[in-house]
């Protein structure tokens, strides 16, 4: 039994009899009376007990925008149901209005709805519904808790889609619309046009000038159906918050900006999420399927307090690709991680595929670096700087074994990946 509020104040009511007889016999008699009022209402008060719960919730959202979530209340009970019904769900779902007040006649149901707008990435699993159930007086509530399962898969935001047009418009250019003249061994045979004044007089074709008489140039186009696999290191490194946010989610915008340019420009991308062993993979998607794809594998992925194995990497990299592709890792640049780790196994990589690293930079540590407001704000700003001096090393030693390099802030490491993307595959790389 849960007494309500009006049951607090029907036994503040006792103050009037009280003054009228100050008596002890006053005072319990009245708190009897409240007592008994109370079990009496409750025992009037529908079963909560025999109450059927059930959620339906759409099964996937984005990561800040609302959804629903639809409770059904049957109840079939003899008496009419007059209830304050709570939609539970993880703080991280932030549930507003959760709490309904419902009457269900005898043999019905009822649908409330609670709308929900989750502030965190991944599955977020339904707490049970609480049903309370009042009597006909108001006075006390009958309550239980009773289980409707529903999982609400949070997807990532993909903000980044916001720099996808303008990486199309350049790849447009690049896919023949705007002639290329740079022939590299990612490139083909294209077209022939007349020669017009500017023109790379290396792309002149002169066997179909002699017939034709016109000065023509052969048009080149990047190569279609090349290989691209993104390797997300989800390992201990990746848990490191820059902002407001973990790196790994910075990883995952990039990620999934790649992606959708990628397979704009007709290549095959595939993915792994690994730290010492695979986390999520998706292979074999194209198309319209891809996206979707991508951000269901990567929505329930946290980072795992272990240190990533490049040498399991490199034998999944060998393992998923038979042929030069592209591959990207997207993984932090810190200097002890990398020379222990990385760079042993960088040869190996770079010597079958061209590869590119990808790391978010600490935003706040730009800020303590330029910071010389005190004496404090001087050594943190050395030892910043020092930490800079590191990367910047163990980057260049990185570039001697062939790899692409791209360090930037979290909001423009997604734009800056998809810039280096579209110069190696102009340049023929990939």
């Amino acid at each position: 039994m849960v007494p309500t509020t009006r049951a607090a104040l029907l036994a503040a009511a006792g103050v009037v009899p009280v003054l009228l007889w100050p008596r002890p016999l006053t005072v319990g008699v009245w708190a009897a009376l409240v007592v008994l009022a109370c079990v009496v209402d409750a025992a009037l008060a529908a079963s909560p007990r025999r109450v059927s719960v059930s959620r339906d919730v759409a099964g996937s959202v984005r990561l800040g925008e609302p959804t629903t979530s639809t409770l059904t209340v049957a109840h079939p009970g003899p008496r009419t149901l007059r209830a304050l019904v709570r939609d539970a769900w993880p703080p991280s779902v932030s549930a507003a209005s959760n709490r309904h007040r419902v009457t269900v006649p005898a043999g019905e149901r009822r649908r409330v709805r609670t709308t929900l707008v989750p502030t965190r990435r991944g599955d977020r699993a339904a707490d049970l519904v609480t049903v309370r159930a009042l009597g006909p007086l108001g006075l006390a509530a009958r309550q239980a808790s009773l289980a409707a399962p529903a999982v609400l898969r949070v997807l990532p935001a993909f903000t980044s889609r916001r720099h996808l047009p303008s990486r199309l418009a350049r790849l447009r250019e690049m896919d023949g619309r705007t002639a290329v003249l740079v022939r590299g061994q990612g490139t083909e045979f294209d077209s022939l046009r007349e020669y017009v004044f500017g023109d790379d007089v290396r792309a002149i074709d002169w066997r179909a000038t002699a017939r034709g008489g016109d000065v023509v140039v052969r048009t080149w186009r990047p190569e279609r159906d090349r290989r691209v696999l993104i390797v997300l290191d989800v390992a201990r490194l990746s848990a490191a918050r820059l902002g407001d946010a973990p790196r790994l989610d910075a990883q995952i915008e990039a990620a999934l900006l790649l992606a959708a340019l990628a397979s704009r420009a007709g290549d095959r991308v595939d993915l792994v999420a690994v730290d010492n062993q695979v986390r999520a993979r998706v292979a074999g998607e194209h198309g319209p399927r891809l996206m979707g794809a991508l951000a269901a594998a990567m929505a329930p992925l946290e980072p795992s307090l272990v240190e990533i194995s490049w040498p399991g990497v490199t034998q999944v990299v060998r393992d998923t690709l038979s042929q030069r592709a592209l591959v990207v890792l997207l993984t932090a640049l810190e200097p002890s991680a990398v020379t222990s780790g990385l760079l042993p196994v960088a040869g190996a990589l770079t010597r079958d595929h061209t590869v590119v690293l990808a790391s978010a930079s600490d935003p706040e540590v730009e800020a303590i670096r330029r910071d010389r407001s005190d004496s404090d704000a001087v050594f943190d700003a050395a030892a910043a700087e020092r930490g800079e001096l590191e990367r910047d090393a163990v980057a260049v030693r990185l570039r001697r074994r062939g790899v692409e390099v791209v360090e930037a802030a979290p909001d423009d490491l997604a734009p800056a990946l998809a810039d280096t993307y579209l110069r190696l595959k102009a340049a023929g790389r990939l």
